[in-house]
């Protein structure tokens, strides 16, 4: 007999203990509650992703829920939010139980190493597709947001560009001869949470690089009503990506291919010394409008955008 709603929620998503002592209620009512404590504000975002647009078909649903999860952590980490809770919702062509146990290890996982609680959600017939709405706590007027970015600031980033933009080529036919770190990039990214919260009081301004470097900065030009300048020499550019670019010829592709999920911010030169995170300092902040890259001794507009769902 197939497993209705209800018995799929308490069968694949009801085994995660409440470990978050923000979570007062969980799943098994018609609301969650939650306790914000004195002090905090509360971080929410939401993120969906369908198949054969963000995921293709056939891939491993372990993996899937994994990062699933983890791009709606990225989003917390970019504001400098510790996670707390998320809710979840499905919609699923058939309901497939092998399916369903290898999703729900994946997400449940990284949830439990973040200590974050999976208080509810929905599920319904259909394409298949994948929403969480991810909330966090951040000191009370101390998150992190695009629009405090200053002329003069260093730009930075956490990690490697392009690797999961090499990946994503990988798995449309690119022949490289050393995949595996690029797959995993692409398949199983890490959001940067303990980052984003190293950087309250030293950022000015901060983004997740979910859509491309040159796409989610030019979101913090706009916001902050600013311009600037990327050092293309500077970029944290891996062998295998630089191999890439030789063989196609494709400089643009670490700039704008997205899934990164590393965190771009800016920082006052008088507050570089107190970063405590690994980062790469790739440009710098101006207050003459525009995205531009410096490569090869010369400067030119950078007009490359990330990937947009209705272009």
């Amino acid at each position: 007999m197939p497993l209705s709603e209800f018995a799929l929620i308490q069968r694949f998503f009801t085994k995660q203990r409440v470990i978050n002592p923000s979570t007062l209620l969980g799943i098994g009512d018609d609301c969650a509650l939650l306790s914000i404590p004195d002090g905090y504000e509360l971080a929410v975002t939401t993120d969906t992703m369908v198949e054969n647009v963000h995921f293709f078909a056939g891939t491993d649903p372990d993996l899937l829920g994994h990062k699933l999860l983890a791009v709606n952590l990225s989003d917390l980490a970019a504001m400098g939010a510790k996670p707390v809770s998320v809710t979840l919702a499905l919609t699923l062509p058939r309901v497939d139980e092998n399916w369903l146990t290898a999703f729900a290890q994946g997400f449940l996982k990284l949830a439990e190493r973040y200590s974050v609680d999976l208080i509810g959600g929905d599920t319904t017939s259909g394409p298949l597709t994948l929403t969480v709405q991810a909330m966090g706590l951040v000191p009370k007027n101390q998150a992190l947001r695009r629009s405090s970015a200053h002329p003069g600031d260093f730009i930075y980033m956490t990690g490697l560009l392009g690797d999961a933009g090499l990946g994503l080529k990988i798995k449309q036919g690119y022949d490289c001869a050393d995949s595996e770190a690029a797959l995993m990039r692409f398949n199983r990214p890490e959001p940067q949470v303990e980052a984003g919260q190293a950087l309250i009081g030293i950022a000015n301004a901060c983004i997740d690089l979910s859509d491309g470097l040159a796409g989610d900065l030019a979101h913090i030009l706009e916001q902050s009503q600013v311009g600037a300048c990327l050092d293309w020499d500077a970029l944290p550019l891996s062998n295998a990506v630089l191999s890439y670019i030789t063989d196609t010829g494709d400089w643009s592709m670490p700039l704008t291919a997205g899934d990164d999920y590393e965190l771009c911010f800016t920082v006052s030169p008088g507050q570089a010394d107190k970063l405590t995170i690994a980062a790469t300092k790739i440009g710098i902040i101006e207050s003459q409008p525009g995205l531009r890259l410096s490569r090869t001794g010369h400067i030119q507009p950078l007009e490359v955008k990330g990937f947009e769902h209705f272009s």
